[in-house]
Order: structure tokens, then sequence, then C-alpha cells
């Protein structure tokens, strides 16, 4: 039986890391303005908009459910939105790809609707948890069924009867916050969202921005119906995840030094450059703005010995996409890391967890799992070959761990990294990685 060949990369040592970068545009912030633009009155103009296979998901599903978008050029986005109740049905499933965001988010965006809609994704998606977002929903009185155990694809039945509710979250995740506060959109009274820890505001920031009234600050968030939504323009900043991987590279790579320009700061999303800090990277920020309701800066990153850590929890829920790359700053630190409270990385793209330190065991490195994280014992890497599990922060993780591994490092199965950072293997050798791409 001939196998299915697969996308990879086989990494290796390049040189120092040097010049101006600039990463694709912010994922999140992406996928709601999309959303927010749709159900706005009036046209919104959309600049850095991220060319990746997620965020193009959610614009094909707004582009089926009625709402005009126009591509004037590469990275904007003019949509001309239909109201808040202005969405047509749709008489083919809505399709995620890989986005969980986008699933999570629509599920409480289309819960008030008039109409039923039924969202599906590929394999991987359809294999993630959604009861954290189906469960509270049905609180609001949303009827939403799920597929096996809790996973897609998500039937939702028309309700224009939704009620607010108060909604004291277990877990940390703006994913189950943002959801609520969509569906609050829709509801009677005042929905408000309580966090264990404060997570990525992103959708209040937004939701101000197009001029709904959102009270918000850490760990709290709270909205009424019954208002509407203005067409604004949104400039989409670039995207700290993606930064991070050179951030970690730069500071690994002896002789490097690298500025990464306009990179999203928002303090709910900058958990890894503290974290970073604290192992000692040398990461200095310059010409801090704001764009599109979004704090920005550039970040000039030189190369610096890394010592391990105890990662603090409160930095967890700040930096839950990065964990991937922060794993391999660790293994190429010196001393012990430890992470805990990161449960969350069970349920991603992959078992991050699972996935990151099989990866670093088969190149050198010692990990010892826990339930809720792992403890990283830095040395020398040697190459080998390893799996992302179509993972794409997997996938460009191992690319960095490569570029101080003692040889080459061979990546299986990174199609998926064009959902989140399209261009990554190009990008990443102009600025001095070794990596090439190959089948495996």
């Amino acid at each position: 039986m001939r196998r299915e060949r697969q996308q990879g990369w086989i990494a290796a040592r390049g040189r120092p890391l040097r010049g101006e970068l600039t990463v694709p545009g912010d994922k999140s912030v992406s996928h709601r303005a999309i959303m927010l633009a749709s159900l706005a009155d009036g046209a919104s103009r959309i600049e850095g908009f991220l060319e990746g296979e997620d965020a193009r998901a959610t614009e094909a599903i707004f582009r089926q459910l009625g709402v005009r978008i126009e591509t004037p050029a590469p990275g904007v986005r003019v949509v001309h939105g239909v109201g808040l109740d202005g969405l047509q049905p749709s008489t083919q499933p809505l399709d995620c790809g890989n986005a969980g965001t986008a699933m999570r988010l629509l599920s409480g965006l289309l819960a008030g609707q008039g109409f039923d809609s039924v969202l599906v994704g590929d394999a991987s998606l359809s294999q993630r948890p959604m009861r954290r977002v189906t469960e509270p929903l049905a609180r609001m009185g949303a009827r939403i069924e799920t597929g096996a155990d809790g996973r897609p694809p998500l039937m939702i039945h028309a309700n224009k009867d939704l009620q607010a509710v108060e909604f004291n979250s277990k877990i940390a995740s703006a994913q189950v916050k943002s959801a609520l506060l969509l569906a609050g959109l829709y509801a009677n009274g005042e929905t408000v969202v309580r966090e264990p820890q404060p997570t990525r505001d992103y959708s209040e920031r937004m939701l101000a921005a197009f001029g709904w009234p959102v009270v918000f600050s850490p760990g709290i968030a709270r909205l009424s119906g019954g208002h509407r939504l203005r067409a604004t323009d949104v400039s989409v900043p670039a995207d700290f995840s993606s930064a991070a991987f050179f951030l970690v590279a730069a500071s690994l790579v002896p002789g490097s030094e690298l500025c990464l320009r306009r990179v999203g700061m928002n303090p709910r999303r900058t958990g890894l450059l503290r974290v970073l800090r604290a192992m000692g990277a040398d990461i200095v920020e310059a010409h801090a703005d704001e764009q599109g309701g979004e704090p920005v800066a550039d970040l000039r990153v030189r190369h610096a010995p890394l010592r391990g850590i105890a990662v603090p929890r409160e930095h967890v829920a700040d930096m839950i996409d990065e964990f991937p790359v922060l794993f391999v700053a660790a293994a190429c630190a010196e001393g012990v890391t430890t992470v805990s409270g990161a449960s969350e990385l069970r349920v991603k793209e992959s078992d991050r967890i699972a996935t990151v330190a099989g990866g670093l065991r088969t190149l050198g490195v010692r990990v010892d799992e826990t339930p809720d994280g792992a403890v990283i014992h830095g040395g020398r890497l040697r190459g080998g070959a390893v799996g992302s599990h179509g993972d794409h922060r997997v996938a460009m993780a191992f690319a960095v761990a490569a570029q101080c591994a003692a040889d080459a490092v061979t990546i299986g199965d990174v199609a998926n990294v064009a959902t989140s950072f399209p261009g990554f293997d190009t990008l990443a050798r102009s600025a001095g990685f070794g990596l090439e791409a190959v089948e495996t």
C-alpha cells in the first residue's frame, strides 16, 4: 500500500539572524475584525489582514452568510456589513478548517440567529472539545448539538430569545469568554463573564472599537444586548505569536540581532516576553504606539545566554500559544525550566505537551511530563526526525530548535503552518535559518 507523502522540512544550523522583519498580521485580531465588521452597519476596511488559512476560513464563512467582502490588495479587506440581524442562512455547512477560534466564537455569534447553522472542521479540529463553549451557551438558551464526546460538527438551532447570564468560568479561555460575549450581543439583559485568570481581551477591545458599550478589566467583562455595531477601519498589528519564533531563535543563535516591526503588544498576549526576559533574554521595545486599538512596538532582540526558571503560573494564560517555542528555549537554556498550570496545552491543535516533549527527547533533551506541564532539563541538542502531528506552532518551534542542534532535524507534516504563518520558511531563510522544504 502506497503511503501518502507529506510536506516536511529539513532544518539545520544557519547563520546569525540579522535584519528587520515584519511577520504576518495577528490571527486573533483578523478573525474578530471580519466577524464584527460583518455585523456592523456600513463598510469597514481591514488592513494587515492575515492571509492564512484560518483567517480565510472565517472570511469564507461570512461570504457564505451573505456578507460582501472585497479584496482590493493582499492583506486588505473591505467588508460591507449587513447589520446585527442581516446574516442569511447557508444551505451548506460552514467549514472552519483548522480554526478552533472561528468555530468557538461562531458558536456564540450564531446561537442568537433566526436560522439553523452547521459548523464543521478538518480532521484535527474535529477532535477538539467544544462542550466548554456549548454548555455555557446552553445556559443562555442556545440550542447546540455536538458530535460524539462533545466534538464537532456543531448543529446550531435558530433562537431569537437568548437570555443573558453571569458566568463564572472554571477555565481561563479567551475563546469561551468571547463566545459568550458574542452571544450576549443578541441576549436580553447583561452578560457577565468572570475568569479564574485574565485572558486575552481582543474581543472586548474590538467590540469597543466598533462602538458597542462594553466594560472590561483583567478577569471580567460585561455587556448588554440591544445596541448596534458601527463600521470602522481596523489596522491589524503583526502577530506576537508569529514573532515569538524569531525572538527565541535570535536569543539562542550566537551573533544574532533582529528587529521585528510593529508587533502587537497586548499585555494579555505577551507572557512569553516576560518569561524570556526572566531567563536572561536581551529584548528591547522601541517606537511604542497604538494600532487598530491594540498597543504595538518594534522589538529588537540580541543573542544572550538563557537560564532555566520556574515559569510563573500567572504568565501561563498570557502565553498559551507560545509554549512550544518556550519549550525549545528551555531545552537550549542552562539548567532546569519548570512549567505548571498549562493543562490547556493538552487540547490545542495537538497535545502540545506530549508532542513537543516527545520531539525534544528525540533530539536528546530530558523532558519530564506532568499533567499540566513539564520539567525541561537544558542541554545540547542532537539531530533527528521529529513529527509535528499537524500542529503549525510545533512545526515552527522545531525549526527554531534545529538552529541550535548538532545535526540536521527533519520535521514532518508542516502543511498546517499555512494556517497561521504563510511564508514562514521563506522569511526564516531570509533572516538566516537553515531550512529546506522536502517531502517526507
